[in-house]
């Protein structure tokens, strides 16, 4: 269980929250507490999702399936309200890791074990195929192993076995390695057969430590389960001919229930005939090789002794994918023409252009002072001429870090800030420094020593931004803007206004934005024009519109599709158009957006990437407001975007160190890494960020940066 974060609930539906148990796509799972003390599973469905109809009526469904199961190996509901705001469904908490946690952390299961797990999913699934319901998602993320015997959990994509169903065209449902093959070829035919080939997948999967379909992809993966015969090495020979009928393609020719608890309860009951296994955790699987490299592919070895078997070629895989209608979203839901890709062939082919010497490399951005007060809120770092990196963290103000291999340079300050480094500009790095409470102060650094040139008093509730030329902020009375050189000179003062005003930069250019009221977000916002001695306004826009940057010389905005204030956990405010305004003219054109958009929007290379709080991505053109993409990632708390040219790559962070590589023409996702083992402590509440120097990816989650090459390897 994980802290809840900033923007979690305290309480839903009554039940007190304690922590997060886990989050996907979908929604975030909590432990919840009643008033009586008892422990609850509480299921909350992610906001955005909660005003599609089509996905409540699938909750809806979800929660009446697992309503309708009562057994001893299943989770059962004990509350729910599909119809809330946020809809919710809690479940009986049951303690336990996952069995996929279990065998990546111990290894393989022993054939004491996989009897005992055998005959509690029979069990789970005759209770599931009683009540006329067919699970669709057996896999080892949705077994708990409990003192007591597995547990399934998890009944989302569950349907009514005489197919009284919710029609999803063109999308399948489920997780490769464990669905059957009429789940791939006719996802609305399937019947409790179906939960049995998954269940022998599962059966291996716990046997050797990895599934009977191993591909390194969604697609081969799925051309395996509908083509070619499992790989069945390592499987206990007890269980050989059990597994072996559980996986036949022929939905009738595999085993009943009742028939596989029988076989299963005629194991030894002890491992004492069996002959001695070392338990081991499970070794990570050796990358995939680019695509078209087959013959290398068919001798690697995986990390149990199984042979990887020999790929397709991509033309017999085209041709499967054509017969078969195979489109496949890996445990979430994905339309037909929005596919995944996990290949790393574009990087491969290229030499990338690294720092010189660079290697993979993770650094805590913390330096324990005796005295210090370790509370930097945002550790983070900028780069500049694509040589040299600056970080702030926690303990010191600032560090020069060398790109290549994480080794700190320099450091200076004793006193955390709460903010990274502003920037990089003329061989100086700019922070601030808050000597008391009544004071912020701009400091300039010298970039490769670290020693202090200058500085100056700014206004303490405004920030300090780089732009093309000098250094814009405000006075400390915030009665005038002031712009600095390099050398700390002051370059021209303009009036600020008795109303709210901030600087801000628009593509290099400085400008303010001002409004009437004292809160942000409460009244119209003016665009001003700085020059030397005035401030002019350029245009008014609506309330709550957000800076973008700018497009050709021209500011760029997005207004909301609503500016009323909504206090409710999870809330995302939806944005209905781009607005751009000339600067010499004040003329805005509005670019209306084909359906109201949500998350955090930001600005790369003319394109506009919004990021959702449940990892959906979309792009949208900055010259035309349309939609070029959207991709549903599952990984929650994306950091903004870093685009690589070179590879057509858009970069995300997450707070627990993921990486992903979407493509920045298509959308669809190149690779993913797995988290940090140890992002610091500061990961539930500090936003994380990536940049790239050259075509290294530096990235920042916690109080941990670390950098790696264009195809996410460490």
């Amino acid at each position: 269980m994980t802290p809840l974060s900033t923007g979690d609930p305290e309480s839903i539906g009554g039940y007190t929250l304690l922590g997060r148990l886990g989050a996907g796509g979908m929604g975030v799972v909590y432990l919840g507490v009643s008033a009586s003390g008892r422990q609850v599973a509480v299921k909350v469905v992610h906001g955005s999702y909660a005003q599609e109809e089509e996905f409540r009526t699938r909750f809806r469904q979800e929660i009446a399936a697992a309503r309708r199961v009562s057994g001893a190996f299943t989770a059962p509901v004990v509350d729910a309200d599909p119809d809330a705001g946020q809809p919710w469904m809690a479940t009986l908490y049951v303690p336990g890791p996952t069995l996929a946690e279990v065998v990546e952390k111990d290894g393989p299961l022993s054939l004491r074990e996989l009897r005992a797990l055998g005959l509690g999913l029979t069990e789970a699934l005759r209770d599931i195929h009683r009540a006329g319901l067919v699970h669709r998602d057996l896999k080892p993320g949705n077994v708990l192993m409990t003192e007591d015997g597995p547990r399934v959990i998890d009944f989302g994509i569950s349907r009514a076995a005489d197919h009284q169903s919710l029609t999803m065209t063109g999308r399948i449902i489920g997780t490769p390695p464990f669905m059957s093959p009429e789940q791939l070829a006719s996802p609305r035919e399937v019947t409790p057969a179906s939960d049995v080939f998954s269940l022998g997948s599962l059966l291996v999967f716990a046997a050797v430590g990895t599934g009977p379909f191993d591909a390194d992809s969604p697609y081969m993966t799925g051309y395996q389960v509908l083509h070619e015969a499992p790989d069945l090495d390592g499987v206990p020979e007890t269980l050989l001919g059990l597994v072996g009928r559980c996986l036949d393609k022929d939905p009738t020719a595999r085993p009943e229930l009742t028939d596989m608890h029988g076989a299963l309860r005629a194991l030894p009951e002890s491992d004492a005939t069996a002959p001695p296994r070392t338990r081991e955790p499970a070794k990570p699987r050796p990358r995939p090789a680019p695509w078209g490299t087959a013959t290398a592919a068919a001798d690697a070895v995986t990390a149990t002794g199984r042979r990887r078997r020999t790929r397709m070629l991509l033309t017999g895989l085209a041709t499967a994918l054509a017969v078969t209608g195979l489109f496949v979203g890996v445990g979430v839901f994905m339309s037909g023409g929005d596919t995944t890709t996990t290949t790393a062939a574009d990087a491969t082919a290229r030499t990338a252009s690294l720092p010189a010497g660079w290697r993979p490399w993770t650094e805590p951005l913390r330096h324990d002072v005796t005295g210090v007060p370790l509370d930097y809120q945002e550790p983070g770092c900028v780069a500049d001429t694509d040589t040299a990196l600056y970080c702030g963290g926690t303990g010191f103000t600032a560090a020069r870090i060398d790109p290549a291999t994480g080794r700190t340079l320099w450091r200076t300050g004793t006193r955390p800030q709460g903010v990274q480094p502003i920037g990089v500009r003329d061989g100086l790095v700019y922070v601030y420094e808050d000597p008391d409470d009544a004071t912020r102060r701009l400091v300039a650094l010298d970039a490769d020593t670290g020693d202090r040139r200058w500085q100056r008093d700014i206004s303490k509730s405004e920030a300090a931004i780089p732009y093309d030329g000098g250094l814009l902020t405000l006075s400390p009375d915030a009665s005038q803007f002031i712009a600095y050189g390099s050398s700390g000179k002051e370059l021209w003062q303009a009036p600020s206004l008795d109303e709210y005003c901030a600087p801000s930069v628009l593509g290099g250019t400085p400008y303010a934005l001002c409004t009437a009221a004292r809160e942000p977000g409460q009244a119209p916002v003016a665009l001003m024009k700085l020059r030397p001695g005035s401030l002019t306004e350029i245009a008014v826009l609506p309330k709550k519109t957000l800076a973008l940057g700018a497009v050709d010389g021209q500011p760029l905005f997005l207004a909301p599709q609503t500016a009323k204030d909504v206090y409710e956990a999870g809330y995302e405010r939806p944005y209905s158009a781009l607005l751009r305004v000339d600067p010499d003219t004040g003329r805005t054109s509005g670019l209306p957006l084909a359906r109201p958009l949500t998350g955090a929007a930001t600005l790369v290379d003319g394109v506009v990437y919004f990021a959702r709080s449940d990892g959906t991505v979309t792009a949208v053109s900055a010259d035309s407001g349309k939609r070029l993409w959207q991709k549903a990632t599952d990984m929650e708390s994306l950091s903004a975007p870093a685009v690589s040219a070179t590879y057509k790559r858009v970069y995300f962070s997450n707070r627990f160190g993921r990486l992903l590589a979407l493509d920045s023409r298509k959308g669809t996702e190149i690779w993913r890494t797995p988290a940090l083992d140890d992002p610091g402590d500061k990961a539930q509440g500090s936003p994380p960020r990536v940049l790239l120097v050259k075509d290294a990816i530096v990235a920042i989650a916690g109080d941990t940066a670390f950098s790696r090459g264009p195809d996410g390897t460490d």
